[in-house]
């Protein structure tokens, strides 16, 4: 058995805070493309800040796995505070993917629109 002590269950949460807290930035500037209507870039940007989530997402898993197959994990409020980061970041990310899907739509009738 592999026990967790609260240096490495603090050292789990800011992994998962600073790669969700990158993420959530990626995600601005992906909007921030929208804004532009710069859809591929915003696409980009939103494919980059998944990668953050999943690595986020993988580093989370790994812990509540661990602690599945036994292993002692000491409560954290840190960690607690990671994984309510993580999920307000996978939202951000499903509602930014949403609005690019959105606004592209939008841009393109206002283009065929605008020809006539």
């Amino acid at each position: 058995m592999n026990d967790h002590s609260l240096n490495d269950i603090n050292e789990v949460s800011m992994k998962i805070i600073l790669n969700a807290g990158d993420a959530r930035l990626i995600i601005k500037e992906a909007l921030d493309c929208v804004a532009t209507c710069e859809f591929g870039a915003a696409k980009e940007k939103l494919v980059e800040a998944k990668k953050k989530i999943t690595a986020a997402h993988a580093a989370q898993t790994e812990t509540i796995q661990g602690e599945a197959r036994g292993e002692q994990v000491v409560f954290s409020l840190l960690f607690a505070h990671a994984q309510d980061t993580l999920m307000t970041i996978m939202s951000e990310w499903n509602t930014a993917n949403h609005i690019v899907r959105l606004f592209e739509v939008y841009d393109e009738r206002l283009r065929k629109l605008e020809e006539k």
